[in-house]
């Protein structure tokens, strides 16, 4: 093993002996290069005031080459804040910043260690470095039964992780901790776990309120008492579209220093939270561990990158920071809320005002992007159905789920969008379709 990399590890298991034995066998042995082209080169940035010549980038006039025909869109930017290469780790102000915006957002993380954020292309990549870091073969994925099938491919075929699922709903519901507990619970022979915690909830458009995220983070610490290592991440993907009386700060900051056998990391990013999904501008968060370990998985969060993408796009970059500097950002970020929310309440309001009768049952929603109907027949047929007679894309999850995406649908159209719905379950009810 690198040398590097037995430091790291060493460090990890004199302060938290647990987390080493979460790390996966890549986990282990990975480490980000002290010695090489990017330290000689940050070297070489300070001191070499004549001629630096270690980058593999091409300056002009003392500034990075670019084309006019690009630079003309980009002319609000210098070029050294879009043209150079972003550091692995992303831009310094923006991760300062990106943890200010979540410690402003998120009061249970006040006081609390943690890293700064990590800049990572996106949160499918974030979990990617979870994923790489903490799944071996054979570990258990802990998620419930409605989630985001990504997850599957990440941790499933990419690590050979097995899924282990739960019903996310109880009889009332209401969030199923109990669910929760008997899956982890169940892994104690294994003496392992990672658990995805992703609220809003995507497919459902689910949170859980203050009682229920009691006793999530309850069973989670349950499980650490009988010997289990968990790994906890909060994928925090639909983050701040909270529209009712749910949680509304992330269970990261109640993970924080809970238990020695609790690894809480948490995902973000500006992707759905600031309405840029092509930036690929996300974060990643360690945190309740002793600095020198938290410094540790850094590291080994950047070997990671370093070996992968080896760093974020700039650009995109940039232009979140400008974003959250801008006095104009809370209010206009309000203002795409406050149309989401008019949105989520529209769409309960059709569903709850029988004019549908029990063709569209619903589970719970309270947040996100999306609500999910739980259907009498094949969600498949109805959805075939829609595109073919009705124009209307949605996605049918298993026999009986249909999910549909009110983010993406003007609130003036949403009636005529559930009626259209509406119809195509009346045409597979009646062998129409």
């Amino acid at each position: 093993m690198n040398t590097l990399a037995q430091q790291l590890n060493d460090t990890i298991a004199a302060q938290s002996p647990n987390v080493l034995n979460m790390l996966s066998g890549l986990g282990k042995a990975i480490y980000f290069p002290k010695i090489g082209i990017l330290s000689q080169g940050a070297e070489a940035k300070q001191k070499a005031n004549r001629y630096n010549a270690t980058i593999g980038m091409a300056t002009e006039n003392g500034i990075p080459m670019h084309l006019d025909i690009i630079q003309r869109t980009l002319s609000a930017y210098d070029p050294k804040d879009i043209y150079e290469y972003a550091p692995p780790a992303g831009k310094q102000e923006l991760r300062t910043v990106w943890r200010d915006k979540m410690l402003k957002e998120n009061p249970s993380m006040v006081g609390v260690k943690t890293s700064l954020p990590i800049v990572t292309n996106a949160l499918t990549h974030g979990l990617s470095i979870v994923a790489d870091l903490f799944a071996d073969s054979g570990d258990a994925i802990v998620i419930p039964d409605k989630n985001w099938e990504n997850y599957e491919l990440t941790f499933g075929i990419r690590r050979g992780a097995e899924m282990v699922y739960y019903p996310l709903y109880n009889a009332d519901n209401r969030f199923n901790a109990d669910g929760l507990r008997d899956a982890l619970l169940a892994q104690k022979s294994k003496g392992k776990a990672i658990v995805l915690l992703n609220f809003p909830n995507n497919p459902t458009g689910y949170t859980p309120d203050a009682e229920e995220g009691r006793e999530i983070v309850a069973a989670l610490k349950d499980a650490a008492e009988a010997g289990i290592n968990v790994v906890a991440v909060t994928d925090d993907a639909y983050f701040g579209l909270f529209f009712e009386n749910s949680l509304q700060e992330s269970l990261f900051g109640q993970l924080c220093g809970l238990h020695e056998r609790i690894l809480p990391i948490k995902i973000d990013g500006a992707t759905k939270e600031e309405y840029v999904w092509g930036f690929r501008v996300g974060f990643i968060t360690y945190g309740g561990l002793p600095e020198a370990v938290l410094s540790s998985l850094e590291q080994k969060t950047l070997g990671i990158i370093r070996a992968t993408i080896s760093s974020g796009a700039h650009p995109s970059q940039t232009f979140v920071l400008h974003a959250l500097k801008s006095p104009e950002f809370e209010t206009q970020k309000q203002q795409k809320f406050d149309i989401m929310k008019g949105r989520a309440n529209k769409v309960k309001q059709l569903l709850d005002s029988g004019k549908f009768g029990d063709d569209l049952p619903y589970y719970e929603f309270n947040s996100g992007y999306f609500m999910c109907l739980k259907l009498a027949v094949d969600a498949e047929s109805v959805r075939q159905r829609l595109l073919d007679a009705y124009g209307v894309g949605t996605i049918a999850l298993g026999s009986s789920d249909l999910r549909v995406a009110f983010s993406c649908t003007e609130e003036s159209d949403l009636e005529d969008l559930f009626d259209r719905i509406h119809q195509a379950v009346l045409d597979v009810k009646s062998g129409k379709a």
